[in-house]
């Protein structure tokens, strides 16, 4: 009877762990970036192949699918989720790329470079349109914008407007979610290439990785986070020490999950830093990332599964979502395009050439076919204006940085136009970067030669295509020096030798322009450039170089629309066709990679001679302070023979 009641009281006490021990908490998670008002589903390429891609509709499909597996399921963004398509063109007034996302469910975002791209009244009035529409919005989340410094030194007015808007929306520094019995901290970080990339921005920032540092304890001291995400718009990198996102990893390690834009990264599997995790799924919602974790007994996270979700036709969209993507696009005609004589769906030209990819631009440092139209026809628009002066244009440069998106095969019409050129807002107040116009040195032609050679290796976005200006270059030779032979290419397609102190005509868009304070500070103001007036006078405002025809400002896009409508119909269909003759190079930018004496000291030029001085001073010193050293050890050595002797 003893044993039997012995046993009766030991049994539950045996059960109890078995019975106490909780399932180990998990957090399933989906995420984007960088979609760039990319609301419709598009046509681009990959590889050499034409691909439909993207769409919220088809996205809202697979977040669907999830949450009807987990309801609980966590959705973020981490920014440039505007300027990109035309839709962008309702930014202000109708906020459709942020009210989409609050369609999509998404619970937290943060803040682009690109989301200051219509300056801070583009910005703040987007942000109220948002605020006041009523519809579901996710929370915005930004903890390094310094309001103390801008405070302190009294609020300019596009500051103090965006304080008001901020305060409307109810911008944060993070915010705390429970998902399924997990708390969860999210906080939000503007990088500081991004703050570069963003030069109509005037708001004041404190460094990303102090600040999420601060909110960090912050969270720690205030809350009981079983997990802390940040949504960050810094990026990853190659260079793993320059890699904004890694350096956040590791300098904040408590964090457990950063969702990095930015930098369009594709990641097929996650970077990993200690026990914080990184993720990225590209641009232009092509992918939608996925991922679960579980929490470890340590009270850290692990990975347990990870996905990129392909964002194609095979996945059916969501109806309710397409018609309110439809119902945005259905104002872009009227509110913007009727001003220009153009319908989205206007067919410009039929193409037949493959164009690279917008990602080679970036990747790729030689000639590209992408950036020769764009280039050519900024030229092509300014000398066949309806006004035009008769200056003919020189050189026109295209950036990488500046080009969104390429043409696939087939019917380009005025929205992929507009897409592929989406960026920023005029002089005017609307929407498009104008076209400039300014006069540069021949000796300053070299040195635009020279940034495409030596400094875009470093800033991606400064790869240079041209109309008229060629060059060749190195990659071998020293830096500063990487191009050997730089000429003109007139009309007649005569190379014509630059003359140092002669004025050249060069066109351009406005955001390269506002960029070029970039390319200075890289090259540690070697490389310092300096546009001019006809007159040689320096250009102090880029407004009064805006190219007006017609009474218009002249943008980008347009430009590049007027061109492609100019071309033959070689087919007899009724369309212009795109020229054969982009299909193949026309050597505006040759590589000659060669590690022969003869070619790495050809043609030197006065950098070359420069860095060769200061390493010539440099061993001269060492030479001088090695002489010294040998002189003070022999000195102390016959002291030190006279201290035996004695």
């Amino acid at each position: 009877m003893a044993v039997c009641l012995a046993l009766i009281m030991v049994m539950p006490m045996l059960a109890v762990p078995f019975a106490a021990e909780e399932e180990a908490k998990t957090v399933d998670i989906m995420f984007l970036h960088d979609t760039h008002s990319h609301l419709s589903e598009f046509t681009t390429v990959e590889g050499t192949d034409s691909v439909t891609m993207g769409g919220f509709a088809r996205i809202k499909t697979l977040i669907n699918a999830q949450k009807e597996k987990n309801p609980g399921t966590l959705l973020l963004d981490a920014g440039d989720f505007s300027m990109g398509t035309l839709v962008q063109v309702v930014y202000e007034e109708e906020a459709a790329e942020l009210r989409m996302l609050g369609e999509l469910g998404i619970d937290a975002t943060t803040f682009g470079n690109h989301e200051f791209d219509y300056g801070a009244a583009g910005l703040a009035n987007m942000l109220d349109s948002a605020a006041e529409s009523g519809d579901n919005l996710p929370a915005m989340l930004v903890c390094n914008v310094d309001w103390e410094a801008m405070s302190a030194a009294g609020y300019t007015e596009e500051q103090s407007l965006l304080f008001d808007s901020f305060e409307n929306y109810g911008v944060k520094d993070y915010i705390m979610v429970n998902k399924n019995g997990v708390n969860i901290a999210i906080t939000g970080v503007f990088g500081k290439d991004c703050l570069a990339c963003a030069p109509t921005c005037p708001l004041v920032f404190k460094d990303p990785v102090e600040s999420v540092k601060e909110t960090v304890a912050k969270i720690e001291e205030n809350e009981e986070a079983d997990m802390i995400v940040c949504v960050s718009h810094s990026g990853t990198w190659e260079d793993e020490s320059k890699s904004e996102d890694e350096i956040l990893a590791k300098e904040v390690p408590e964090l457990d999950l950063i969702v990095s834009g930015h930098t369009h990264t594709k990641l097929e599997e996650p970077i990993q830093h200690g026990d914080t995790y990184i993720v990225s799924c590209e641009e232009y919602g092509k992918y939608l990332g996925s991922l679960s974790m579980r929490q470890k007994e340590n009270g850290r996270w692990e990975m347990e599964s990870y996905e990129l979700m392909a964002v194609t036709p095979e996945v059916e969209a969501d109806k309710e979502t397409q018609e309110k993507v439809d119902s945005f696009m259905s104002l872009v005609d009227e509110k913007y395009l009727a001003q220009f004589g153009y319908t989205k769906d206007q067919v410009l030209c039929t193409n037949e050439v493959p164009f690279a990819q917008q990602a080679d631009l970036g990747m790729l440092h030689t000639e590209v076919n992408l950036g020769s139209i764009i280039a050519d026809s900024y030229a092509y628009a300014v000398e066949n204006a309806p006004d035009y002066d008769g200056n003919p244009v020189d050189v026109a440069v295209a950036p990488a940085g500046t080009i969104r998106d390429t043409y696939a095969l087939g019917s380009i019409t005025v929205e992929k136009v507009f897409n592929s050129f989406s960026l920023g807002i005029g002089e005017d107040g609307i929407p498009g970067y104008p076209l400039i116009s300014v006069y540069l040195t021949g000796e300053e032609l070299k040195l635009v030669a020279e940034v495409d050679a030596s400094i875009s290796d470093f800033m991606q976005t400064a790869r240079l295509y041209t109309y008229g200006l060629r060059w060749h270059y190195n990659p071998n030779r020293m830096i500063l020096n990487k191009a050997t032979e730089i000429y003109i290419v007139n009309r007649e397609g005569e190379r014509v030798e630059l003359e140092d102190n002669k004025l050249y005509r060069v066109v351009t868009d406005m955001y390269t322009a506002l960029m070029l304070g970039g390319v200075t500070d890289m090259s540690y103001g070697l490389l310092s450039i300096v546009p001019k007036h006809a007159d040689g006078t320096a250009v102090t405002d880029y407004n009064d170089t805006i190219i007006q025809t017609e009474g218009q400002e002249l943008k980008a896009w347009t430009a590049i629309a007027q061109y492609m409508e100019s071309f033959e119909d070689t087919d007899g269909d009724g369309v212009g066709n795109v020229p054969a003759g982009y299909g193949t190079t026309e050597g505006r930018k040759v590589v000659e990679d060669s590690k022969a004496i003869g070619d790495l000291l050809k043609n030197p030029n006065k950098f070359f001679w420069m860095i060769l001085a200061v390493v010539f001073v440099v061993i001269l010193i060492l030479a001088v302070l090695m002489v010294l050293l040998v002189k003070f050890v022999k000195r102390i050595i016959r002291k030190s023979k006279r201290v035996i002797l004695n």
